[in-house]
């Protein structure tokens, strides 16, 4: 049975009882976050974007781990420079595969930097583990290739940014989820900092989708 537990903003740690996966973990300096990096214990990450609120703990979670990072080659390029190797990059379209499954990255419309350095093309990311296949949107608008990717993926959970300014509002999350079909859409990226819509994302109510909402350090156990 896949565990997904919600790490706040944007992150999550799926764990399929062998192996663990982490996705954009922020921990420290965000304010909604009920763990702290050095609590993370993971043999991978995937990064859809080099922004702080995404890539923050990445090194830092990856050297204490020895884990693999999975992310834009320019990602690759900093965290190679900072002494983790253990890194496999892919760009939009690609796929690669690892002893929990794979991940495939696609497009996503947002930018990537840290620090004035550009760090590639921002990406969301498709994930199978435990056999369940995950589409983390990344931060992105809403774009009509979502309706593609999920004829392709079939993606049983999507995870949506709807917290407004930086990415899609809670309406345009509702189309987003509607057209990447999967049976349950896991809301994210509000309810942070100031500039994110805090608490109303009613308005996030996909037709024919099951909307299940996570608070900081809840785990669900899918199908469960």
């Amino acid at each position: 049975m896949l565990k997904i537990t919600f790490l706040g903003h944007a992150g999550f740690i799926f764990d399929d009882g062998t192996h663990r996966l982490a996705v954009d973990p922020w921990l420290e300096g965000n304010p909604v976050a009920t763990m702290k990096p050095d609590d993370v214990n993971v043999q991978h990450i995937v990064v859809t974007h080099g922004h702080g609120d995404h890539f923050g703990d990445v090194e830092r979670i990856a050297k204490k781990n020895g884990a693999t990072v999975y992310c834009a080659y320019e990602v690759m390029e900093y965290l190679n420079e900072k002494g983790h190797e253990k890194v496999q990059p892919g760009n939009v379209g690609g796929r690669i595969d690892g002893d929990f499954g794979w991940v495939a990255f696609t497009q996503a419309f947002h930018s990537s930097s840290m620090n004035g350095r550009y760090l590639g093309q921002p990406m969301g990311a498709v994930i199978r583990i435990g056999g369940t296949t995950i589409y983390h949107c990344g931060d992105t608008g809403i774009f009509g290739d979502m309706k593609l990717l999920g004829e392709i993926y079939k993606p049983d959970i999507a995870l949506v940014p709807v917290g407004d300014r930086f990415t899609m509002g809670p309406e345009l999350g509702r189309r987003a989820a509607e057209m990447i079909g999967a049976a349950t859409a896991i809301p994210m990226h509000f309810k942070t900092f100031p500039g994110l819509l805090t608490e109303d994302i009613s308005a996030f109510r996909p037709a024919g989708v099951e909307v299940k909402v996570l608070s900081p350090g809840e785990t669900w156990a899918v199908g469960g």
